[in-house]
Order: C-alpha cells, then structure tokens, then sequence
C-alpha cells in the first residue's frame, strides 16, 4: 500500500527529522520510490540532506499542502511512480494541518486512493510529548494509524509516557510503539555540519566531511537498529 508518513511531534528538539531522514534513507536503501517534503522555513533539515528527494512546502495555506495529496494522482496507477510522501512537520504544524485535512476530509480520500495516512509522533522523555500526542490522539481518532517514536537521543526514561493515558489511547487505537537508538553524539554532529545523508556518513571514507572507521561502523549499526524497529511498521 503506498502511504503518506506525517512526521511530527509539534515541539521542536524531539528529533523529527531526524526520522524523517532515517525513512528516506530506510526507503533508498530498499528501493521505495518516495516523495519528501520540508516544512520547516527555517531550517529546512530534510531538504538539505536528501535535496534529490525533498522540496519545500509551506503548511500555512491550503494550497502548499494540497501539493502532499497531488503526488498519488500526478504517479498515475498505484504500480508507477512515488508510492509514499514523507512530510517533516515543523513544530507547531499540527493545527494547520488538522484543519487541512477535516475542511477536504483528506482522509476519506485517501482510503479512496489506496493511500495509507501515518502519523508519527516523535516524543522525547518529557510531558510535553506525552500532551502532545493525547492531542493528537483526540484529534483524529480511528482515522490514521498512529507510530510512536521514543527517540533515546532526547532522553532515557519514557516511563511517564509509558504509563499514561495519552499511550493507552492510542494503543486501543492500533498504534505501533518503536524506539529510536541514539546515534553517538559526536558523529550526529559531524553528519549535520557535512548535510551528509546517513547513506553518506556510513559509507564515504575520503573528503573533508568524512567519519573516521569506526563512526562509519556505529553509523551502520545504528540505521541497521533503526531499520530493524521501521521493519516492524506497515510503511
């Protein structure tokens, strides 16, 4: 099934594109064409590492986000071209979005489609992400299927959001619970001040940007991890 993949959280510092990142290189690498877009103005994160796949687009009006939709009836039959859209959600995008999506009931017409609708949510081990997702929660209901994202690179203990409300909503409601290891900080950094892909930094061995042996080595373990936990997903 060819899927639209909103990757959010709202708050900003939870690691959203990171994911974001991670799912493009997990659909490169296993040969899913897909279409990536960026809507955050500011910083633009998934446009700079994965440009060949990504284009900006603003939540702000109707017209940007119709562009998200538009890609399943540009590809024609469902066999041909992109079979999924990731969307990086800036912080605080969640209610531009909601109202994009009740005021055409996008959700319908993706059912239509053949188009499944993914909301990540990519919480760290605050109560803000815990909030946030009861919010998101309430907000859609039955309608999308639900990934949440413990990212172990914004925290350790998720004890709070494993015992609260907001998760069990969503579990009754069919969501799928992963978690995302943390990447060596260090090599994080590198890979940001290179805008390398994640392809790049496990694989690249000469240049200025390039990571030492062994950070190519925890690069390839942390994707082979990550790609482990989206293996568990219907992505």
């Amino acid at each position: 099934m060819r899927s639209i993949n909103f990757i959010g959280g709202e708050k900003g510092g939870v690691g959203k594109s990171v994911v974001a990142r991670a799912l493009a290189q997990y659909f490169i690498d296993h040969g899913r064409p897909f279409t990536g877009f960026d809507t955050d103005r500011s910083h633009t994160s998934f446009l700079r590492f994965y440009a060949d796949y990504a284009a900006p687009v603003v939540v702000d009006n109707y017209e940007g986000l119709d562009l998200v939709a538009s890609v399943f009836e540009d590809s024609g039959d469902e066999d041909e071209g992109p079979h999924s859209v990731i969307v990086d959600l800036a912080a605080q995008t969640a209610q531009p979005v909601a109202r994009w999506i009740g005021d055409a009931d996008v959700m319908a017409l993706m059912e239509e489609m053949n188009v499944a609708v993914n909301f990540w949510h990519v919480a760290d081990a605050g109560a803000d992400s815990v909030a946030l997702l009861q919010n998101l929660v309430d907000t859609y209901r039955a309608g999308p299927n639900y990934f949440v994202v413990k990212n172990r690179g914004r925290g350790s203990d998720f004890s709070q959001l494993d015992a609260s409300t907001a998760l069990a909503d969503a579990v009754a409601l069919g969501a799928r619970v992963i978690t995302l290891p943390e990447l060596h900080e260090t090599s994080m950094r590198k890979i940001d001040r290179a805008n390398a892909s994640f392809w790049a930094a496990a694989n690249v061995r000469t240049g200025p940007s390039a990571l030492g042996m062994m950070e190519r080595q925890r690069v390839k373990t942390w994707l082979k991890a990550v790609y482990g936990a989206f293996d568990t997903l219907p992505v």
